[in-house]
């Protein structure tokens, strides 16, 4: 099987096969000694999976992992040793690898690939298969039988259309993919453009890092603490002893090894062969040799004179009884060797050339024997160059050697350095082209309404930026933000890296990388869905969501609000023809959505985007009007997106309030102040003056002292009902502290503490303030015909049984444009953010065009094609 070490082995506990999952009766199975792979003897000959030891030379094109912080992932297992995770371990944010810390350096880069780059790019696609970790009720594609389970790592998923198999069926699965029952949602990666050379891949994907869990920097963290290795405690049998290896002159820098358990009396091979397995290399054990550790012997280049415990004479036991325990892993010298040679593109079909390459090769010599075999041998061996890419985990690093670069020489410091990255490293022909350097940095946080000189000239006091190679781009007056477009790499790391730190007029700046997306390639009938998630919001079920999405979806459509808010998103969209936006959050999110959408309008070529809502605040009426639901619970967020794309487009008024104070603020001396100027706000669900607003204001005080209590919804409603029962004994006079005026006519106000206008039938977390009986003075209200509905309360008692379902409130009018004179300040709030507001007028009326809203269709449609 590909790249296994079988042996049988004795089974002391309940064991089940990796290839069809089975519990292995008797004692014996089958096991491979370099990445734990378990059979039963009939399954040997159908093991299709690789060893973990050759999973590097089958990549097709090299993407880094992006790993948050290490975090406890239950019932997962490690796509290294295929065991499971007990203690802290890593994961990849965009695609389903889940790998220990210790194991992590030994993971390829076989990440999906978002976005071109430069390197490698194409526009068709390939499914992106990862074994395992699948819940144990997944079906095979194309046997139809279960391929999941939750004992071992055992079946295929394809990270882009979601499609399962077993690791038996999955070869035979058309290798082109369709993206899935989602393919109308994704954003093509062949659509998207990211430049990002030594950007993390958290940055690329803005994903903010939480810091408290993140490890230190400066510790270069590598995932591999001194000496840990899960299988090797320090064997108790005295027959037995434990050594530690290093790979190279890297580890030894680092400290970091790994611990093999040998026989004391073993044979030199032995000793060898344990020591590459456990750092994942096949190669035969003859082409290495152990060096004990010492000092002069990293300094020494002398290969040969070594010490003389190894000599080749003394093939008997190596440890005597003052063996060293610490030993470095060499790989012998050579001179010639098979290297391969992977052509990229330049030839379709051919995944690599091997070439027999000896101590006078250079890479000139190199390239010139290679293009023939490409069918290029007319072209100038100068248009070609040969790169040396190393393809960790977290990081593919490419290196463009010289051309009178000996190639064995250059093996050879590889090997020096470390011989684990020998394995993860190949070469490269790569046509020479212009490189095209082009990095997009949205910065936020500036003053508002500047023109673009006036931004540069920030720019260049605060981040020196260099204008040769810095432009703006983009320029967002109203929001105070830019776009840079930035063609030298070193230099956006540094503007990125710096505006972190950075504070303009006490207000801290915002740098979001941005990728480009070539609309012109987006397929016809794609209507990408662009999500905004407030990781904040409903008892922080938002970082779960994101996770989510980002796998379901391309992470590059994936927003969080919390990192420059929605702006960076829609620009991002901002050329495509046809898109859709899902909005995660509580009702003030959705609002602060829609008012940023109203102001950058004009600037979207799809100025009309339809908005659906997964409600995770603690209020949601728009949410339940529009049908999404009271609040997430946790639904399958998969299912979440099929709703999105079965969903039903309406329309929606939003209301314009402006707050005019005559007074000045209170606290003037001798009232000779400026009034403030007048405010202006936009409105979604409900405006509430008088006590709805009080208990607002209340709740939002408490919230803002002690905000890590206000995790869960069912919290947050104890607190509104605890601020209500201080309020029970107010008189009712609201009604003498104003006045009202609907659509140029006085309305004379019953006797009442709360005046409520309300756009939607859903007010306080799911009541109906207006009632349902019918009334000949009024319309029945909708959402879109351009009126509000005006409502009094009178107090807390009152609000209590409208919520409860035994009341409504007083219906006070119903009309399109409202004046309210204030005589004293009163508590006003507008989709739950409350304030005091001074006395003056407040004017109401309809904002703009109707907003286009998605509501959830009732029956579920079966659509056909998965």
């Amino acid at each position: 099987p590909p790249g296994h070490s079988f042996r049988r082995v004795t089974l002391t506990k309940p064991t089940f096969c990796h290839g069809c999952t089975d519990f292995i009766w008797g004692l014996a199975g089958y096991q491979c000694d370099v990445c734990n792979f378990m059979s039963h003897e009939k399954c040997l000959k159908n093991v299709k999976i690789p060893c973990s030891c050759i999973a590097t030379s089958l990549v097709r094109v090299p993407v880094a992992h992006c790993f948050g912080p290490p975090g406890h992932y239950k019932r997962k297992f490690c796509t290294v040793c295929r065991k499971s995770l007990d203690s802290p371990a890593f994961r990849c944010e965009v695609c389903e690898l889940h790998v220990h810390t210790d194991c992590i350096l030994f993971a390829c880069s076989d990440c999906r690939q978002c976005h071109q780059d430069g390197h490698q790019d194409h526009d068709t696609y390939h499914h992106h298969w990862r074994e395992g970790n699948l819940s144990s009720s997944a079906r095979c594609e194309v046997c139809k039988k279960t391929c999941g389970s939750s004992e071992v790592l055992s079946g295929m998923r394809c990270e882009w259309c979601g499609i399962l198999a077993h690791a038996a069926c999955y070869v035979i699965v058309t290798p082109q993919c369709t993206f899935g029952r989602l393919r109308n949602m994704i954003l093509p990666p062949n659509c998207v453009r990211l430049y990002s050379r030594n950007f993390s891949k958290l940055h690329c994907f803005r994903i903010s890092e939480n810091l408290q869990a993140e490890p230190d920097e400066d510790d270069d963290f590598d995932g591999s603490t001194p000496g840990s290795t899960k299988d090797v405690q320090t064997s108790t049998d005295s027959s037995k002893q434990t050594l530690k290896i290093f790979d190279g002159n890297d580890a030894v820098k680092r400290n970091q090894f790994r611990l093999i358990s040998v026989p004391r009396i073993a044979k030199n091979e032995e000793v060898v062969e344990a020591a590459l397995r456990a750092y994942y290399i096949n190669d035969d054990q003859q082409d290495y040799e152990l060096q004990t550790f010492t000092q002069q012997a990293l300094l020494s280049d002398d290969v040969i004179n070594r010490n003389h415990a190894l000599d080749d004479s003394n093939t008997g036991s190596v440890f005597r009884e003052s063996t060293p325990d610490a030993w470095i892993i060499r790989a012998k010298p050579k001179d010639e060797e098979v290297i391969r040679i992977y052509p990229a593109w330049l030839k379709v079909g051919m995944a690599y050339i091997s070439l027999r390459v000896n101590k006078d090769s250079t890479t000139q010599t190199v390239i010139k024997e290679v293009l023939p075999l490409l069918g290029r041998q007319t072209e100038s061996i100068q248009n070609f160059k040969l790169v040396e890419v190393l393809m960790g985990s977290k990081q593919v690093q490419r290196m463009v050697l010289d051309s009178q670069e000996l190639i064995l020489n250059r093996l050879k410091d590889i090997r020096k350095t470390s011989i684990r990255q020998m394995n993860q490293t190949r070469f490269y022909v790569v046509e020479n082209s212009k490189s095209v350097v082009r990095v997009n940095l949205f910065i936020g946080g500036l003053p508002p309404q500047l023109s673009a000189e006036e931004y540069t000239k920030i720019l260049k006091d605060e981040l020196a930026i260099k204008t040769n190679v810095v432009s703006v781009s983009h320029v967002y007056q109203a929001q105070g933000a830019v776009v840079l477009e930035i063609s030298c790499f070193s230099e956006a790391e540094r503007i990125y890296m710096l505006v972190k730190d950075t504070t303009v007029n006490d207000k801290p700046l915002t740098g979001v990388v941005i990728p480009e997306v070539m609309a012109s390639k987006i397929p016809q009938n794609c209507c990408p869905l662009l999500v905004f998630v407030n990781p904040k919001s409903g008892g922080l079920k938002g970082r779960d969501l994101l996770y989510s999405f980002r796998k379901l979806l391309n992470p590059h459509q994936i927003f969080e609000l919390t990192n420059g808010g929605p702006l960076p998103g829609f620009h991002t969209f901002s050329r495509v023809p046809s898109f859709r936006v899902l909005v995660c959050g509580g009702d003030g999110t959705v609002g602060w959505v829609l008012g940023a959408l109203e102001e950058i309008r004009h600037k979207l070529v799809c100025s009309e985007p339809s908005v659906a809502i997964l409600p995770l605040g603690t209020g949601n009426d728009l949410g339940r009007v529009l049908r999404w639901g009271a609040g997430y619970s946790g639904e399958d967020p998969y299912s979440v997106l099929i709703s999105v794309d079965e969903a039903d487009d309406v329309l929606m008024d939003r209301w314009t309030i402006l707050l005019d104070a005559e007074e000045p603020a209170e606290g003037a001396e001798n009232g000779l102040a400026e009034p403030e100027p007048p405010k202006i706000v936009q409105m979604n669900n409900y405006c509430g003056l008088g006590i709805d607003a009080e208990l607002s204001l209340d709740f939002h005080h408490a919230r803002e002292e002690e905000p890590g209590k206000f995790n869960s919804r069912f919290h947050n409603k104890g607190v509104y009902v605890k601020v209500g029962l201080q309020k029970i004994s107010h008189t009712r006079n609201l009604h003498k502290d104003i006045k009202l005026q609907v659509d140029q006519h006085e309305v004379e106000l019953p006797s009442i503490e709360g005046l409520i206008f309300i756009n939607i039938p859903s007010w306080g977390s799911g009541a109906d303030l207006w009632g349902s009986e019918s009334d000949n003075r009024f319309e029945k209200p909708r959402i879109d015909d351009g009126l509000l509905e005006v409502v009094g309360v009178t107090g807390v008692v009152h609000m209590g049984q409208v919520q409860g379902g035994l009341r409504s409130g007083i219906r006070i009018a119903q009309g399109s444009y409202f004046r309210v004179t204030l005589l004293k300040p009163i508590p006003v709030q507008v989709d739950g953010e409350p304030w005091i507001q001074a006395p003056g007028q407040i004017i109401i009326s309809a904002a703009g065009p109707k907003v286009h809203m998605l509501k959830k269709s009732k029956q579920k449609q079966k659509k056909t094609g998965s």
